[in-house]
């Protein structure tokens, strides 16, 4: 036996210290050393300092640059090009598209074409249209007919000969010019075919756009080869984008060459002759699916597997049967829907059991997200009660209000659905009849849908005929559906708009203040916009001898004039005792064509860039009528500005409100003011239709009557088709004033005003303090 003496003894308590830091001392010093030695390697690589680069004659040396490397492949280095405007050169907008895809040039991704004629367009082409146009981008209709009766809602191109090649070539070289640059793929069918719309699409989602593709149901030529084969015109076919531009060139020459009766077989021919391109029925894995329908054969009684997973239906001999094909096809779509429905519901309730919170983290329903959790009391989303007669939320703040409408046709809607339920549910045993609705709640959630809890008074059926009348609750919930984007009419900023204040006499003065905003906001960026003033005079002013209230108007309007060379501010003079909105706008509309675009301002509106462009783009004709709600500031007496910015380090500034200016200091308060409607953008054409309708509806008296309580948004509200959208407009912010309330206003508009008026003095804080102040001093 040994004994280690004290050296080792401290060696080796020493070395039982550091043991559990070794691989951290050993990792940091064999990364010290590699990192030195890659050091050196970069530096033994650069260029001798003492050597002289010599390039070629003319090309600047780049010290950078390393022998051997091309300057490519070097790092990208960016370099930051100040923009520069000359001040000498007038300032020219540029005009942006209203798409970013149209800019980039993205293209859509199928466009439909449908060969009909003058027997079929009433008929066949109408039962297409009304079948699968909602389910494509663009659907065009063909005909050989001149001056062909165009049927509502469809878009036919007449060719003028209906010779069957002629009309397929002269439809082929339509597309080629109008949507060559636009589109992808392009399907042509005729109009005795049922297509099945969603297939379709989802088929072309899936192929490559980069080739030629000719696909559809192939049909060998007779006493040709297995490889020149056409696809049946009667099913449809798909032509690659590519492929329509390769054939465009010999359109000409396989008209004059080709002789066919038939054009799908004469389009086939042409790709064979010129591109020795053949149809094809399956690609990348996708095949082109097909079905025959059999003379008198009920669709109802088809169920095969190849009806059932059919892309196109042929042939189809009435408008009828394409209705009974599209039911039919709609009802396997849905239930198809529905079981994959229950499949997920399924899967995601295996699922949660595996989850730490168990069957506590399932939600009801099952796959839609959990209701809504408030984080404080000022999100907690409201329950509205109500009845079959009444409810006890109104829209006008009334606390009961008639059950009707809309609202009426969606509580018999949850009502209905909760008893079908029941019965599904329970049945054969009990059988549910309804009684009567005790009680009703119903909440919007955002994230799910509408929610509703009901109390039913029922009436349970037994199967041997005993009744009960039972009390019970139920729970429904009908979710928010995939949201859509609306196809909308297109609309450009380069529209002119025409701006139209009316003016009192007692709003004079104020208009001084309207023209400087005007020359800032439109006239000095150069906006394409135009102004017209509607000056309008009491019964005894402004007459023969009297000053004229509108004289300084009228000399600010001059001088803007002078400023801003080639610029005209028109004016009209109206003289009448008690003006409505309506018949001023009357008065202007007969001024200009159709065709204006017409922004109703008041006195009190600040108009710019930003707002114009949106009047532009939400005002559609035909179709949409845009009324903004402009910000209105608090008066400022009892609600004052709110103080500047502290110094850097006290903390950030609480965000400025709408009614913040810059230019005056301090933010100021305020509200949207809703009560007001007196500002809108619309075009002349849409108010005349609204206008004419309003006088066939109302003649006489009554019509005298209706105008003086009308606004122009009311006349488009119920005279109309239109769309009629109302939203906040940041960009309009008006300052604090009491407006003048007529007393022979109608008494719904004298209430607007004067409820305007009462909502703008301040918040409910401000008003508060004030009132608070008042006693104070009152008691003091």
């Amino acid at each position: 036996m040994h004994m280690a003496g004290p050296t080792t003894m401290r060696l080796s308590s020493l070395l039982a210290l550091l043991r559990p830091a070794l691989p951290l001392i050993l990792g940091l010093s064999l990364g010290c050393s590699l990192s030195l030695l890659r050091v050196s390697w970069i530096q033994g690589e650069g260029e001798d300092p003492c050597v002289e680069a010599v390039g070629e004659p003319g090309v600047p040396h780049n010290p950078d640059s390393r022998p051997g490397l091309d300057q490519s492949d070097e790092d990208f280095k960016p370099r930051i090009v100040p923009y520069y405007r000359d001040p000498n050169k007038p300032y020219k907008k540029v005009l942006r598209t209203r798409y970013i895809q149209t800019e980039l040039g993205s293209r859509e991704r199928l466009l439909v074409a449908v060969l009909t004629s003058r027997a079929t367009l009433s008929t066949l082409a109408v039962a297409v249209n009304r079948t699968v146009a909602h389910h494509f981008p663009r659907l065009l209709y063909f005909t050989g007919q001149r001056g062909a009766r165009t049927p509502a809602g469809m878009q036919v191109v007449s060719h003028g000969d209906e010779r069957p090649a002629w009309l397929m070539s002269e439809t082929l070289r339509h597309l080629h010019t109008h949507f060559g640059a636009d589109y992808d793929w392009f399907f042509i069918m005729q109009d005795d075919t049922y297509v099945q719309a969603p297939r379709l699409a989802a088929l072309a989602g899936h192929l490559s756009i980069n080739q030629d593709l000719y696909l559809g149901r192939a049909e060998e030529f007779i006493g040709a080869g297995e490889q020149s084969r056409y696809c049946h015109g009667g099913f449809g076919y798909l032509l690659s984008r590519s492929l329509l531009l390769r054939l465009r060139p010999h359109l000409d020459g396989c008209r004059g060459d080709i002789l066919s009766a038939r054009p799908d077989e004469w389009l086939g021919r042409c790709l064979i002759d010129s591109l020795g391109i053949g149809c094809v029925s399956q690609h990348q894995g996708q095949q082109y699916r097909s079905f025959e329908l059999a003379k008198n054969r009920d669709p109802e009684k088809e169920g095969s597997s190849a009806f059932l997973s059919a892309f196109a239906v042929h042939p189809v001999s009435e408008g009828t049967l394409m209705y009974r094909l599209h039911k039919r096809f709609s009802a396997l779509e849905l239930e198809q829907a529905y079981s994959e429905i229950e499949q997920l519901q399924a899967q995601i309730q295996n699922l949660t059991m595996l989850t730490p919170e168990g069957e506590a983290g399932l939600s009801w329903p099952i796959g839609l997200p959990a209701p809504f959790t408030p984080h404080s009391r000022f999100e907690v989303l409201g329950w509205d009660y109500f009845t079959e007669q009444h409810t006890f939320s109104c829209a006008d703040g009334s606390p009961k209000c008639p059950l009707q409408g809309a609202s009426r046709a969606d509580v018999g809607d949850a009502v209905e659905t909760a008893l079908e339920q029941l019965n599904r549910r329970y049945q054969p045993r009990l059988r549910f009849q309804k009684q009567r609705l005790l009680n009703g709640y119903r909440r919007f959630d955002p994230a799910r849908g509408m929610e509703y809890t009901l109390d039913l008074l029922l009436e349970a059926v037994t199967q041997r005929g005993h009744r009960r009348a039972l009390a019970r609750r139920v729970s429904l919930l009908r979710p928010l559906s995939r949201v859509e984007i609306l196809p909308m009419p297109y609309v450009t900023e380069a529209t002119r708009v025409q701006l139209v204040l009316p003016l009192l006499v007692a709003e004079a003065a104020a208009a001084l203040a309207f023209l400087e905003a005007f020359a800032a906001g439109v006239l000095e960026p150069r906006e394409h916009a135009l102004l017209t003033l509607l000056l309008v005079y009491g019964p005894r002013e402004g007459g023969r001898g009297a000053p004229d209230p509108f004289l300084g108007v009228k000399a600010a309007a001059a001088e803007l004039e002078r400023r801003y060379p080639g610029t005209r501010l028109a004016w009209l003079a109206v003289r009448a005792e008690a003006p409505s909105q309506v018949r001023l706008m009357d008065v202007v509309s007969k001024k200009h064509p159709v065709d204006t675009l017409f922004f109703l301002t008041t006195v009190w509106t600040r108009p710019g860039p930003e707002v114009l462009n949106r009047c532009r783009m939400n005002a559609i004709s035909g179709w949409q009528a845009f009324f903004p709600v402009h910000f209105q500031e608090f008066n400022p007496a009892l609600a004052p500005q709110r103080s500047p910015p502290g110094p850097p380090g006290a903390g950030p500034d609480p965000p400025s409100p709408p009614g913040a200016d810059p230019a005056r200091g301090a933010p100021v308060g305020g509200r949207f003011d809703r009560q007001a409607s007196a500002e809108g953008c619309f075009y002349n054409a849409d108010y005349l239709a609204a206008r004419a309708r309003l006088a066939g509806e109302l003649a006489g008296q009554e019509e005298e009557e209706a105008l003086e309580g009308l606004e122009v948004m009311d006349v488009f509200l119920r005279f109309s088709g239109l769309h009629l959208f109302r939203a906040v407009e940041p960009g309009l912010v008006q300052k604090f004033s009491v407006r003048d309330c007529s007393p022979r206003l109608s008494e719904e508009l004298y209430h607007r005003c004067r409820l305007s008026n009462l909502e703008g003095l301040g918040g409910r804080a401000q008003l508060a303090m004030a009132l608070f102040e008042q006693e104070q001093a009152n008691s003091t």
